[in-house]
């Protein structure tokens, strides 16, 4: 007789702040926050531990005259109004919470001193906050300006990107940088040695041309650079036999100079310098990751893990200096190995918040990076990663468009949201559960409300049936679960007395946005599309404030589903 008993894993926090449902909970670790893991993921057999060092271990060798930074705030005890609204904006974390981990260097405010004079809003990232998103963008050398920029800005802030970075390497590059700091109110990072080539070949890069730009990009208003100081002369030989060779181009530039003037990379020798710049701005340092894999193929080998010690090495010499440190990671990472990669970092530099871009997990679906990166964005966020860098369905092929912005956005907030829940942070399950309770009760506006992009939850709910009703078109009257769980007693399914008289109503008219969702679909004719941008209650059979002939509290099932089949012979093009 075989044996079907069974146990469950220990269990974490509860992601529902009500505890909701009937799950058991996170299958995540019990939240440490405090101390080397907070939220975190239970170890694979095999998987490098927790570091027992932190950003206290690397103390000023000579204590500096005046706090600057958010770091030596909160090594002094201060709790700054950065501080307070990090903690106000994420619910979880209590001011002296986000203090001891700013101070521990396991959470990073990017707040340009100057940036705060013109409306930042601080945030933060580190794995005891929500796990944030970044959104890239840019004009090039063939492709966009500055007012399309700053728009896409906008425009990725409103689909959840928690930080942008101007990558721009055309047009009028600081004019743009200019304009994008003025008009965020997100943190706004950039790379600037895209800035200190233009004009010039990287061979003729100086020391005094590096320390002056990143002068001038700091006195503008950035929030946090990616300096690719951990690519150094020897690792170059590790690169020899990859696939794909450096795919970075900040990385690209610098091996080339290093091989032109056969001497150490410039960024890693002027680090001192460096630091002192950022320190006076309170800059925010992205460590870049110069050899991050390009392909599969060149995952977790030695170029990149070489270069990942000297990531190590930099994050406790910026502690030293009192600036506040976040460390890039990879890049195309096979599934296996995003645990891995994840927690090594989390050993090597003693928790200092992972920035990854996706990790893809494969290579083979050019135009649907966005969709592949995510797999793997949700699985580093879940291991180790505190802010993700969007993939657009662009990547690989040429600068996105407003609508690429919009589906890289929207993928990587699903990565981050799914790892949030997983991991347990306290809330982060309660929208869910707010709009699977409208669901349960066929509360179609609740429903839409509570969507991340309503318009295109209504348009194409719309689209096969423009009633709401309590069913839908997927499952029609007869075989709606959700109608046939609501009307049995016993069940509470449906019944949550906020949601009484829900499925009532005939929706309205298409706005414009959810009518150019339709247009731009396709299944229906441009008659069709107008009709649902101008349709009437009486159409449906209701009047104004009445229910709809096919809602089953006042239809026979027999006109249900007449209505149901009229709805979807008027919805055939």
């Amino acid at each position: 007789m075989s044996d079907r008993t069974y146990s469950l894993p220990p269990l974490g926090a509860d992601p529902s702040s009500a505890g909701a449902g009937t799950t058991p909970g996170s299958f995540a670790l019990p939240p440490d926050i405090g101390g080397p893991r907070t939220f975190s993921s239970p170890d694979t057999p095999g998987m490098p531990p927790p570091s027992s060092r932190t950003a206290w271990d690397f103390l000023p060798e000579t204590p500096q005259a005046a706090p600057v930074t958010q770091l030596e705030m909160a090594r002094l005890g201060e709790i700054t109004p950065q501080m307070r609204r990090v903690a106000e904006r994420e619910g979880h974390l209590t001011p002296e919470q986000v203090r001891c981990e700013v101070a521990a260097g396991r959470m990073v405010i990017p707040a340009n001193r100057v940036h705060l004079r013109h409306g930042l809003d601080p945030m933060a990232i580190g794995r005891a906050a929500r796990t944030k998103v970044n959104a890239n963008l840019g004009a090039s050398p063939v492709s966009s300006g500055t007012e399309e920029e700053v728009e896409k800005m906008r425009w990725a802030v409103r689909w959840g990107a928690d930080t942008v970075m101007d990558l721009s390497t055309g047009g009028d590059v600081d004019g743009c940088r200019e304009a994008i700091v003025r008009a965020a109110t997100v943190p706004v990072g950039t790379v600037p040695i895209y800035s200190m080539i233009l004009g010039r070949r990287i061979e003729d890069l100086s020391e005094a041309d590096i320390l002056a730009q990143i002068e001038h990009q700091a006195a503008q208003g950035v929030d946090y650079f990616t300096i690719h100081a951990g690519t150094r002369r020897g690792h170059l030989r590790h690169v020899r036999d990859r696939l794909i060779g450096i795919v970075s181009r900040g990385g690209s530039l610098l091996a080339q100079w290093m091989i032109h003037h056969g001497a150490e990379n410039p960024m890693y020798t002027l680090w001192d310098d460096i630091c002192a710049i950022l320190r006076r701005y309170d800059v925010t340092f992205s460590i870049g990751d110069g050899l991050r894999p390009g392909g599969l193929a060149d995952a977790t080998d030695r170029a990149q893990l070489a270069e990942l010690e000297t990531l190590a090495e930099l994050t406790e010499r910026a502690w030293r200096h009192g600036v506040q440190v976040m460390v890039e990671g990879p890049g195309h990472i096979p599934f296996d190995q995003v645990e891995y990669n994840m927690k090594l970092q989390r050993a090597l530099c003693h928790g200092a918040p992972f920035y990854v871009l996706g990790p893809l997990v494969t290579d083979m679906f050019p135009g649907y990076d966005h969709v592949t990166s995510c797999i793997g964005a949700t699985a580093a966020a879940y291991h180790g990663a505190s802010m993700l860098c969007y993939v657009t369905p662009k990547e690989h092929l040429g600068l996105p468009k407003r609508d690429d912005v919009k589906q890289g956005c929207v993928a990587y907030k699903i990565a981050a949201h799914a790892a949030d829940v997983a991991l347990g942070i306290p809330g982060a399950r309660d929208r869910d559960d707010a709009l699977t309770r409208a669901r349960a009760a066929l509360d179609w506006e609740r429903h839409f409300e509570l969507s991340f992009d309503p318009d295109l939850a209504r348009a194409l709910h719309d689209e096969d049936l423009d009633v709401d009703t309590d069913f839908c078109a997927m499952c029609g009257h007869d075989w709606c679960s959700v109608r046939i769980s609501k009307r049995i007693q016993e069940f509470a399914s449906g019944k949550d007395p906020a949601h009484a008289g829900a499925g009532r109503r005939v929706s309205a008219a298409l706005t414009p946005e959810q009518r150019a969702i339709l247009e731009q679909r396709g299944v229906l004719s441009a008659d069709e599309v107008h009709r649902l941008a101008s349709k009437t209650r009486g159409r449906v059979g209701a009047s104004v404030g009445e229910r709809a002939a096919c809602h089953s509290d006042v239809a026979a099932p027999d006109t249900a589903r007449a209505v149901q089949a009229a709805a979807g012979q008027e919805g055939t093009p």
